[in-house]
C-alpha cells in the first residue's frame, strides 16, 4: 500500500509539473484580442515566399507577446503577434515581421500594429495571380492572401505591404518576365485593396558567403531594384551583411531581426518619418 501511495504521489507530482510547464509555455492565444478603433490600428500585409514567412530558429523570447502588436491568425482572429507569424509550412519560424512591427509601434505610441501574414514558402511570382495554385502546399497564394486581407481590413487601416520573394524565379525560364510581373503585382494589390498609394516595400534576396549569386539571381535583384524608379511609393531594402541560418537560403534569426528594422526604416522614409 505504501509503495502504491509513493508511486501515486510521484506520478501526481510529475503531472502537476507538466501542467505547470504547459501553462507557462508560450503559445498562440485562441482568444481574439481587444482592438482599438480602426484609425489607430495600422495594418501591414506580409507576402512573398519563405524568407518573408520566416525560417529562423525560435527562442522563448520570440514567443512573448509584444505591446500593441497583433497578428491575424490562420483562424481569422487578432491575437498576440508571437512567432511563428506564418503558418504556410510546419517549418515556419522567426521572420522579419515582429521586429518591423516593434519599430513602427515605437514610432506611433498611440496606435496598435496588426500584421496579416500571407507568405507561402517556395512560391514563384506567377503563383501570385488570381486562380493560381501552388501545388507544393496546395495554396492559392493570391486568392488566399486577398481573402485574408479583405477579412482583416475592416478592423483597421492598411498602411503598407511588405514583399520578399525572388529565389524561386531566379532561373533561366522565369527571370526575363520578373520585372514586369513585379510591377503588375504592385498594381493589382493596390487596385484590389483600393489603396492606390499604399507603400510597397521589397527586400533583397540573401547574398551569403560561400554561395555566389548566379546571373539569374543578379537579374532578379536588378528587377527588384528597378521597381523604385518604375512605381511610386515603393522602396527597396538591402540585405547586405545579413547572414544565413546555415543553409545558404534563409536568413539567421538575428538577421531577420535586423531585416525587419531595415524594412521599418524604408517605411519611415516613404512616409516622411525620419
Amino acid at each position: 500500500m505504501l509503495r502504491f501511495a509513493s508511486c501515486f504521489h510521484r506520478r501526481l507530482a510529475v503531472l502537476s509539473l507538466l501542467a505547470l510547464i504547459t501553462a507557462r509555455a508560450p503559445a498562440e492565444s485562441s482568444s481574439a484580442a481587444p482592438l482599438p478603433d480602426p484609425a489607430h490600428f495600422y495594418l501591414f500585409l506580409l507576402i512573398g515566399q519563405s524568407n518573408m514567412a520566416g525560417r529562423g530558429p525560435i527562442s522563448p523570447a520570440d514567443q512573448l507577446p509584444m505591446d500593441r502588436v497583433l497578428k491575424f491568425n490562420a483562424g481569422g482572429k487578432w491575437v498576440p503577434a508571437v512567432d511563428p507569424l506564418h503558418f504556410d509550412k510546419a517549418i515556419a519560424g522567426v521572420g522579419l515581421g515582429r521586429s518591423f512591427a516593434a519599430e513602427i509601434a515605437r514610432d506611433h505610441p498611440d496606435v496598435t500594429i496588426g500584421l496579416i501574414p500571407c507568405a507561402v514558402g517556395g512560391s514563384p511570382i506567377a503563383a501570385w495571380q488570381s486562380g493560381a495554385l501552388y501545388r507544393e502546399t496546395g495554396a492559392h497564394p493570391w486568392d488566399d492572401a486577398l481573402r485574408r486581407a479583405r477579412a482583416a481590413l475592416p478592423d483597421g487601416t492598411l498602411k503598407g505591404i511588405l514583399w520578399h520573394q525572388g529565389e524561386s524565379d531566379a532561373h533561366v525560364e522565369k527571370v526575363a518576365a520578373y520585372e514586369a510581373e513585379l510591377i503588375d503585382l504592385v498594381a493589382r494589390w493596390r487596385v484590389a485593396l483600393k489603396a492606390p498609394e499604399v507603400p510597397f516595400i521589397v527586400g533583397q534576396m540573401g547574398r551569403f558567403e560561400g554561395k555566389p549569386w548566379t546571373e539569374y539571381q543578379e537579374q532578379v535583384d536588378a528587377a527588384t531594384r528597378a521597381l523604385v524608379d518604375a512605381v511610386p511609393y515603393t522602396a527597396y531594402v538591402s540585405a547586405e551583411g545579413l547572414l544565413d541560418r546555415g543553409d545558404k537560403i534563409h536568413f539567421s534569426t538575428p538577421s531577420y531581426y535586423e531585416f525587419g528594422r531595415r524594412y521599418a526604416e524604408a517605411y519611415r522614409k516613404l512616409t516622411d518619418r525620419n
